[in-house]
């Protein structure tokens, strides 16, 4: 068994720098190169051998699950910000814009989440942080059905798509504000409940 994973013991101070070096190098590493950066970049960035990196990450997936976690206080500030709109379908607009510019971060990224997502394998380090999301754009999407204002037929899934989709065309720079933002007016009256207005 691997010494930074043995239960009950603290992990030493050195695993715990490594670590902490691994994913400030990733992050600047995807920031720069997009998802698909190199991990032998990666590793030597931070100062240590690939093989400390996979110890660690044994997968690219892992090693992106871990830098996405570190962002995650992202979202949970704008949750509580949509927390306070009182207006369900207000509040899923804003949502799905929260999710847009997380899944934006970095360019290529929308593919591994929406793989993940499909897929629902249980190994893929990302699959429980998709299925996290999907599960809290459902309650949001639930709340706007009870208001009225989304169409029954709709789900989390489709809009963290719809999301993934708009992040994607963000990284490529395909689209300018304009065409995204009639591309968002696209999907809102696709989810929206007809009749029901903004």
């Amino acid at each position: 068994m691997d010494i930074e994973h043995k239960p009950g013991r603290k992990p030493r101070a050195d695993v715990l720098r490594n670590r902490a070096a691994l994913l400030e190098a990733a992050q600047r590493h995807f920031l720069r190169h997009g998802v698909g950066a190199s991990l032998e970049a990666i590793a030597k960035d931070a100062g240590v051998g690939p093989a400390t990196l996979y110890r660690h990450f044994p997968a690219r997936e892992a090693l992106l699950a871990a830098v996405l976690q570190t962002r995650s206080d992202e979202l949970l500030v704008r949750r509580a910000e949509i927390a306070r709109v009182g207006d369900a379908a207000e509040g899923l607009r804003q949502w799905i814009r929260a999710l847009e510019e997380y899944f934006s971060a970095f360019s290529g990224l929308p593919e591994p989440l929406m793989a993940a997502a499909k897929a629902q394998e249980p190994g893929n380090p990302l699959t429980l942080p998709c299925g996290i999301l999907i599960d809290t754009t459902d309650e949001y999407v639930e709340a706007a059905q009870r208001a009225g204002r989304a169409r029954p037929s709709v789900t989390g899934y489709d809009l963290f798509l719809a999301a993934c989709s708009v992040a994607w065309l963000m990284g490529t720079g395909a689209a300018d504000e304009d065409a995204l933002g009639r591309l968002r007016d696209l999907i809102e009256s696709g989810y929206r409940q007809p009749g029901t207005g903004t």
